[in-house]
């Protein structure tokens, strides 16, 4: 499914999910509550509202529609819920692409969720992985904020993204970045920025 949304929009955001993948999929793998396939089918998926274009915050809303209408409700949420840490629909690093009647659908739907251990792992793993492999939390944050700005919310969702962290240090019982193989190579190359 990935591979063929992938051909209808190229670009990073494919190899991107990849590696948010790999990234649930190893947590998940230390973490007593979560399965790793279950873990690594979401983070492949959760950007999946890309595959029509290029679009800032709408993928969320594409992705949750095209996965509902596939019948995958439950996949359907993490393209949702994987964009807010902070569960506001005005909390987000982009700028909302959809008309006034489709931001509202999305922010009752965000605030009637209740974020499950699922929804937290794809939130930090989507700030852990970029297209050329897994990084420190810090510099995907910064990557995202050089690429759409910062606001109000920033530094709020940087403080509820590394509280993530620590909260899954915990429940794997020693640091994520010990779990994700050359995540300190890719932190310190000089590639370009993410999807």
């Amino acid at each position: 499914m990935l591979l063929e949304a992938g051909n209808r929009n190229p670009g990073l955001w494919v190899a991107h999910s990849q590696h948010v993948a790999l990234a649930a999929e190893t947590i998940a793998r230390h973490h007593q509550q979560l399965d790793p396939e279950n873990a690594y089918c979401i983070g492949l998926l959760h950007d999946i509202g890309r595959q029509v274009g290029p679009t800032n915050m709408r993928h969320v809303l594409d992705g949750y529609r095209f996965l509902t209408d596939l019948g995958f409700p439950d996949a359907a949420r993490f393209c949702l819920t994987h964009s807010f840490v902070i569960q506001d629909v005005h909390a987000h690093a982009g700028v909302w692409d959809c008309s006034p009647a489709e931001l509202e659908f999305v922010r009752t739907e965000l605030a009637i969720v209740r974020y499950s251990e699922y929804d937290r792992l794809i939130q930090m793993c989507d700030a852990l992985a970029l297209p050329q492999g897994f990084c420190l939390l810090e510099k995907r944050l910064v990557d995202v904020a050089l690429r759409h700005g910062i606001n109000e919310y920033t530094l709020p969702r940087w403080r509820a993204t590394f509280a993530l962290r620590q909260h899954f240090d915990q429940a794997v019982g020693r640091s994520i970045y010990e779990l994700l193989p050359g995540i300190f190579e890719t932190t310190f190359a000089s590639d370009p920025p993410g999807p």
